[in-house]
């Protein structure tokens, strides 16, 4: 495979990517999609600049963040009593004043929205900082292979999940600031997401992200993703060099030559050079549209066809029935086979755990109850539809009425027949 040209010969433009052509309208699809990424912090972006200040809100939020807007502003302090901490205000419009047109009402709201969602990106860095600095000092001293720090976390009521996305949170962006990558004060022109998104990205992408951070610009999820994507199309050797070319020349899309990259990183080399092939004989944008979506399929239904326990047999070759379906054309219908084959089976297996745990109370009950709980004995009766061997649930009256019936027997594995073949 030919070598991919350099980083610095094939990057996106910088200005291209994040500088004046970053409009409201792209501001405003990147906070409508992603759920609360008030990247339409843009309105009041600079208005809430490094100050802290956050158009009509600034007094109260300078007080709360410091005069630099840093990380490590003296609000987070170590040696701060939390009672002696500044209270965070906002001055919000008032929704019943006559006085303030519906786009300066939405412009203080946006601009208020954008200060908040910078102190939430500041405020669990530093939850994942602590929580870090915990688990850590558990594992140092601390016995019971940290019971100590699971203690602290239901103390104040935080899942491990959400724990421990903190601290990677966290330990992004502490990467991130030693190695330059971003300026610890740039911190505030990015959304929560927007940094998010920074984190995982190439480092010659966070390169060029800090860089347009240090200069002011607000940071959104969609800019960042825009130039990862762009990125990935121009320097991947995943493709072939005419798809490179061509996307360099602006003939083909970053967002639709982005995922075919992640796609053909999911799949062997051998089947990755197939699907090269074909790209160089035809380096059009249906066709790399075609590729993604083959090499997407061919993906699902090898993942998914070695996690399906009935399709564990010796005598089936999962790869040449791939292959035959890819032959006749029908690769997507045996993709959605196998998914659905593989949640069937995890549905099963839920279901035998609730029918085995619901019919070992069902008994319990039974047994507890007598001639004088008549009611209760009533309900057991009533529930052995669901946890006897036979099962009978009704489909609704969307159905009509219909009732399905569910029969459950438990074999072991030298009873167990593989089911006929229509």
């Amino acid at each position: 495979m030919p070598p991919c040209p350099s980083a610095a010969a094939t990057a996106p433009s910088l200005n291209s990517a994040l500088g004046p052509g970053h409009d409201a309208t792209e501001r405003q699809h990147d906070g409508d999609c992603h759920d609360g990424d008030s990247d339409n912090s843009d309105s009041g972006g600079n208005s809430g600049g490094s100050d802290g200040s956050g158009g009509s809100g600034g007094a109260g939020v300078r007080g709360a963040r410091g005069p630099r807007g840093s990380i490590a502003a003296p609000l987070f302090a170590a040696a701060m009593d939390a009672s002696e901490a500044p209270a965070f205000s906002l001055d919000l419009p008032d929704p019943d004043s006559d006085s303030l047109s519906t786009i300066e009402f939405l412009a203080r709201l946006e601009a208020a929205w954008a200060v908040c969602d910078r102190f939430d990106l500041q405020t669990e860095i530093w939850r994942g900082r602590i929580l870090r600095s915990v688990r850590d000092r558990e594992k140092r001293g601390g016995e019971g292979r940290g019971s100590g720090f699971l203690q602290w976390l239901q103390e104040r009521e935080i899942s491990k999940t959400r724990a421990y996305t903190l601290i990677q949170l966290a330990e992004s962006a502490d990467r991130m600031f030693s190695e330059g990558l971003i300026e610890p004060n740039s911190v505030n022109h990015f959304s929560k997401r927007a940094f998010l998104e920074t984190a995982e990205a190439a480092p010659e992408v966070q390169q060029m992200i800090g860089e347009a951070a240090s200069e002011g610009l607000p940071i959104t999820r969609t800019q960042v993703r825009r130039l990862a994507d762009e990125f990935m199309a121009a320097t991947s050797p995943l493709l072939p060099d005419e798809i490179r070319q061509r996307t360099a020349e602006n003939l083909l899309p970053p967002r639709a030559v982005a995922p075919l990259v992640k796609e053909l990183a999911r799949l062997p080399e051998p089947q990755q050079e197939d699907l090269r092939r074909a790209l160089r004989e035809e380096p059009e944008l249906e066709r790399v549209r075609d590729v993604t979506n083959t090499a997407r399929w061919l993906s699902r239904a090898a993942e998914a066809g070695l996690a399906v326990r009935a399709l564990q047999l010796e005598q089936l070759d999962l790869e040449r029935a791939i292959q035959e379906a890819q032959r006749l054309d029908a690769l997507g219908i045996l993709s959605d086979a196998v998914v659905q084959a593989q949640q069937l089976e995890q549905a099963v297996l839920k279901l035998h755990g609730c029918w085995r745990r619901l019919g070992g109370l069902q008994e319990r009950l039974w047994l507890e109850s007598g001639s004088s709980t008549p009611h209760l004995r009533e309900l057991l009766h009533a529930l052995q539809t669901l946890c006897g061997a036979t099962m009978r649930v009704s489909l609704g009256e969307l159905a009509g009425g219909r009732r399905l019936r569910l029969q459950l027997v438990e074999e072991s594995p030298d009873q167990l027949d593989p089911p006929p073949l229509a």
